[in-house]
Parts: C-alpha cells; structure tokens; sequence
C-alpha cells in the first residue's frame, strides 16, 4: 500500500490491514456455518439437500451482486459501495437468524451475499493504486491474510454450534458485518479518482470486455481453478458426516487444511509475483490445483481411508488457488484499467457463479452409497480445465501484438 495510506483515516487510502479485513468477511459468511448444516436442515425439518442450498444460493447471490458493486464502484466510488454491502449483510444475517422457514432462511442467504462487495471492491482499489504484477503481489498479500478466515472460520463454525447451536454461526457473521461497515466507515478513503459519468456508461463497458479472449481466458482459469474449492464446499460436510463420521468441530479442523495451502499460496504470490510474474504464477499455481484431488484418489484406491488421506492432499488445492486466483485476478483487472471495478465484478461474477453451479452438483452426485470419489473426480475434471484454460490463454497473450487489446 502506498506510504500515504494511513490507518482509521477516510482521506487516505485505505489501509492494507483494511482491505484484506473486508476481503475477509465475505470467506465468513460463505464457510462458518458449514458444520452447522445438519442441523440447520433437522431445525427447519427439510432434507439435507435443501439446507445445502444455502451454500449455493449464496455464491449464486454474490455472482450477480459483483455484476452490480463492481459497476456502482466505478461510478460512485469505492466506498458508497462497500457502505450499502456491509448494510445489507447485516440485515441478512437477522433474516436468517429469525427465519421462520427454510425459505425464509435461503432469503436471508441471498441477502447477505452482500458481503462479497469486500472482496470486489478491494481488487478495484489494489488496481486503481499498482500495475499488473505489483496488483498481483499486493492481491495475493491481501488475500493471504483472507485465508485466515475460510482456515479459521469453519473450526470456530464447529465450536460454536456444539456450544450454542447454529445460530451462532450468524450471530458471529452480523458482528463481523457491523465490524467491516465501521471498518469503511472509519478507514476506507477513496481511491477511484475517474468515477464514470453514469452507470449506464458501466454497463456499455460489458461489450469492450466481452470482445476481448484474454478478458474470457483469465476468467476461465479463476472459474475453473476455484471449481473444485467450491464443489468441495458443497459436498465436504455431507461426506465428513455420512462417510468420515466426523463431529462438526472435527471436521471444521480438517477443512482447515485446505486453507493452510491458500495462505502459502497466497504468500508465495504476493513474494514473488512482481518478479516472476503472472505467467510463472499461473504454470505453477494450475499444476498444484490438479495434484490436490490426484493425491486423494491415489489414496483411496490404495485402500487408505483415513480422514487425513482425504484431506490432507487438499492442501495442493488450496496451494494452487493460492497461486492462481490473485495472478488471473490482476490479469483480468489490467486487460481494461478504467473498467476495474466492473471487470472485478463479472469476472468474480463468472467465477463464482460457477461454483454454485458445482457446490449444486456435488451435492447432487454424492449419496450413501457413493463414497467419497464422485467429489474427488469432479474436482480433479475441473482441475484439468482449469490447466487447459491457462495454456489458451497464455497462448493469446503471447500471440498479441503489444497494442492489441483483444
């Protein structure tokens, strides 16, 4: 961060402890309760396919939700728009905590899918204030201090609802909203000094996007390398409960892992994306992507069923993501700078919505009788995907000429 960023003060940028506080939230509010989700569905008396759905419903939330912060961002500035989605966290969170019904619960997840606007908006102001590889050193410091929260968050999720049930979880997550809006009340100066005239003129920006393959690619390999983390999200707690037999606390711990890779990842990024840069960043960030869920299959053909066999090789997954995510994420941001807060905002949108799509189809996939493996192949596929789209892209970034921006 800039030397003239100086904390608790609105007329400077905000601080770096900030940004990544607020890109944080947003992890909480998408993992805590998961130990949580059984009874969560025996509370409101629906299958644990339904009550899985507020996994999906909230990343399905949060990819249209970018598709709208990430314009208003660019057109009002950055901190209006972290302002109203810490707001409307909060008031989730107390929908959810008050629900009625399971629909009335699944609402209040869509609501706080608000919270992403932390993690939209802070890639924006990185981009507003470095280049490329500088965004992707400081996207990567910012989001290994994030991963505290997805490593933590889960095993707290667990303590929480042996201790006090599961509306603790969204107890902790109204705090953590009321926290981020003082947060960017306090701290979070603006750092889009070329707001656009009118949000129409955000959206006619889309098309500039869309014709652009690089823009398509890099998207693709955040869409695809993250695939296989949110399939894990959606199908993890039904496999440690039905197939590991695992307490909620035992497995918020080995969910843990997974996020102990992130933050190397992210750690090893922010060190040396500025020097290596974005291209050595995705060749090895994919590779450790595909090695996470071939090690676990490995294992469980081997005949080793341990917990630890099926977790523990997904610290390459976490690693890989580490790696990837923050070096596409500068990428896309570059590929138009006056555009960087609705590029963060469709190509999160992109991304994330993919990973609905998965953690649904994990769900869908996995069954009594079905053991571990469907998961496991369905992130490995993805995976592979996520490898094949980095290799086009790089191909299209080596093919264009220093003045094409297509």
């Amino acid at each position: 961060m800039p030397p003239q960023a100086r904390f608790l003060d609105r007329r400077s940028p905000p601080h770096i402890a900030t940004l990544t506080l607020l890109a944080g939230v947003g992890a909480i509010g998408m993992n805590v309760f998961l130990p949580s989700l059984p009874s969560i569905a025996r509370h409101f008396e629906s299958d644990y396919a339904v009550a899985g759905l507020a996994v999906s419903v909230y990343l399905a939330a949060t990819a249209v939700l970018q598709l709208v912060y990430g314009p208003l961002s660019d057109r009002f500035g950055r901190r209006p728009a972290l302002l109203a989605g810490f707001a409307l966290m909060l008031v989730g969170s107390l929908v959810c905590l008050h629900a009625p019904s399971i629909e009335w619960f699944l609402a209040g997840r869509v609501i706080q899918g608000s919270a992403i606007v932390g993690l939209v908006v802070s890639r924006a102001a990185i981009r507003d204030l470095y280049g490329q590889n500088d965004a992707a050193s400081m996207i990567g410091y910012v989001t290994m201090g994030m991963a505290l929260a997805p490593m933590l968050a889960p095993a707290v999720g667990g303590f929480l609802e042996e201790a006090y049930g599961w509306q603790a979880s969204f107890w902790l997550m109204a705090v953590a909203a009321m926290v981020a809006f003082g947060l960017c009340f306090f701290d979070a100066g603006e750092t889009n000094q070329h707001k656009s005239r009118s949000i129409g003129d955000q959206f006619r920006g889309y098309p500039e996007l869309f014709r652009s393959r690089r823009f398509w690619g890099y998207c693709a390999v955040m869409a695809f390398a993250s695939g296989g983390f949110f399939a894990f999200l959606g199908g993890a707690p039904y496999v440690s409960e039905v197939h590991l037999k695992l307490a909620p606390s035992v497995y918020g711990l080995y969910f843990g892992i997974t996020a102990i890779g992130y933050m190397l990842g992210n750690f090893l990024t922010g060190r040396y994306a500025k020097t290596a840069g974005v291209e050595t960043m995705l060749q090895l960030g994919t590779a450790a992507v595909i090695a996470g869920p071939a090690i676990a299959l490995a294992f469980h053909y081997a005949g080793v069923n341990h917990p630890a066999a099926y977790f523990g090789p997904l610290i390459f997954l976490g690693l890989g993501n580490g790696m990837t995510l923050p070096s596409a994420s500068a990428a896309i941001l570059s590929v138009r700078p006056k555009l960087a807060g609705s590029a963060a905002g469709l190509g999160g949108s992109l991304q994330i919505g993919g990973g609905a799509a998965l953690s649904v189809l994990a769900g869908v996939i996995l069954g009594p009788d079905t053991g571990p493996t469907p998961l496991l192949w369905l992130m490995l596929a993805t995976a592979l995907a996520a490898r094949l789209a980095m290799r086009y892209t790089l191909h299209v970034e080596r093919e264009l000429q220093p003045d094409d921006n297509t």
